[in-house]
């Protein structure tokens, strides 16, 4: 590597040194006045969006590369102590950059999975404490993620596994199989969405006994899969047609002609 090149990489380090601590010093001052709930409003009234932009310019995407490896180091210790500030590190690296979709699914599933373990843990652990300290502290933490996913929706109004991160949470940390539902079939229903979306909604809607829901969307489901796409699993989807037949009684002479 030549002198050139060695000039212009601490050039650029030193510009986006300066870039960075006008950014997170009011971050982390807002940090210590609030609550761990912070909003990412909150954060965005105390940086301004149109000042970070201003301020990051071209060097956004670095930046909150270097605030993501940051949140990590935070993340690492695993502990309740560090929840607001692995909050409030997610929400400013979405801030400073929403494009890269990997910041608002990963930090949502720190936030739903990871602290609500955290909490529990610090309470007591599973089995020492009540069942419903437990929910709590997992609806409390999925919430948040769920807010946090919203947003990026506001973002990414086309990428259906936002939705589908939704829908997970609701099904695995909320246990709300209505509200999971829901959200797999909106993913579904979207361009470029994976099949399992619709797959998983159509098991949903038969856990929650709503066999004639489930037994309809899966016979339209299954005109529009591939059977040379394995992960389409088309027969498998037939198969699911023909429990439900059996579930509902459905006569013989009715029963769906692939």
């Amino acid at each position: 590597m030549n002198w050139k090149a060695l000039v212009v990489i601490f050039v650029v380090l030193f510009v986006v040194g300066l870039a960075v601590r006008p950014v997170e010093g009011p971050a982390w001052d807002e940090l210590r006045e609030r609550e761990p709930s912070l909003r990412l409003a909150d954060l965005e009234d105390a940086l301004g969006q149109g000042v970070t932009v201003g301020l990051l310019g071209g060097f956004r995407a670095i930046v909150a590369d270097l605030l993501w490896i940051r949140t990590n180091v935070i993340w690492e210790q695993q502990e309740t102590a560090v929840i607001p500030a692995t909050e409030t590190m997610i929400r400013l690296v979405t801030t400073i950059d929403p494009r890269p979709v990997y910041f608002w699914l990963n930090g949502a599933r720190m936030i739903a999975y990871d602290m609500s373990v955290w909490r529990v843990r610090e309470a007591g652990d599973y089995g020492n404490i009540p069942d419903a300290a437990v929910r709590r502290y997992h609806d409390e933490q999925a919430e948040t993620a769920i807010r946090l996913l919203e947003r990026a929706r506001e973002f990414h109004p086309d990428r259906p596994e936002i939705l589908i991160e939704i829908a997970n949470i609701y099904l695995r940390r909320m246990e709300n199989e209505e509200k999971a539902a829901e959200y797999y079939r909106i993913a579904a229903e979207m361009e470029g969405a994976p099949p399992y979306a619709a797959r998983i909604h159509a098991e949903i809607l038969r856990r929650m006994g709503e066999y004639e829901q489930a037994y309809e969307w899966l016979k339209e489901l299954y005109a529009t899969l591939d059977p040379g796409n394995p992960a389409h699993q088309k027969q498998v989807v037939l198969g699911r047609i023909r429990e439900l037949e059996d579930t509902l009684d459905v006569p013989l002479i009715q029963r769906f002609q692939p």
